[in-house]
């Protein structure tokens, strides 16, 4: 079913916006998820909490791209259990991995600017991933952004593990040159 008709369903509150969008982008969602929480259990909770925030949150908005607003929910909201179940312990999960690759390019998240330096580097970040071929675009936001793992994204897009690690290496150091040119503290 096409998104404009599911979010139709939406707005009509008929409980088949959730049956439609589950058989559309459930296992997706439930990819994202996992890799986060590598929990089975948990995830499939953070998706179900994924279609009540959408059912409330429908009307009254009205997502331009379903999946978009969709995988947004569900990361955030895997990602704030991910905070919750490791707040006293590290591990599990493509997190940790991801985010330790990234910390090399990416400014510190205890300064006093906070606030104004995320917006600021948000824009930067959208304006680099805007600059790059789709290749490295979609390899980089699916490792960085959904936090697939590597050997996934290899076997995916029909490369070697190795060249989506070399990939990702040049792409971090491109995005470490392009934030230092945008002036913004790394």
């Amino acid at each position: 079913m096409e998104d404009e008709k599911i979010i139709e369903l939406y707005f009509a509150r008929s409980e088949a916006a959730i049956t439609e969008t589950s058989a559309k982008y459930g296992a997706f969602f439930r990819r994202i998820s996992r890799n986060i929480l590598s929990s089975e259990q948990d995830a499939e909770e953070c998706v179900n909490d994924t279609y009540l925030k959408a059912w409330n949150s429908i009307p009254p908005q009205k997502p331009e791209k379903l999946l978009a607003y969709l995988a947004r929910i569900v990361r955030n909201l895997s990602l704030n259990r991910w905070k919750k179940l490791t707040a006293d312990k590290r591990g599990g999960g493509e997190m940790p991995l991801a985010l330790s690759e990234l910390e090399e390019c990416i400014p510190a998240a205890d300064t006093v600017q906070r606030e104004c330096d995320r917006a600021e580097l948000s824009a930067a970040l959208n304006s680099f991933l805007r600059s790059l071929p789709k290749e490295k675009r979609s390899v980089f936001l699916r490792r960085y952004w959904y936090l697939v793992p590597v050997k996934e994204i290899a076997e995916q897009s029909g490369m070697t593990e190795s060249k989506v690690k070399s990939m990702l290496l040049r792409t971090r150091n491109e995005l470490r040159q392009f934030l230092e040119k945008e002036d913004i503290a790394i």
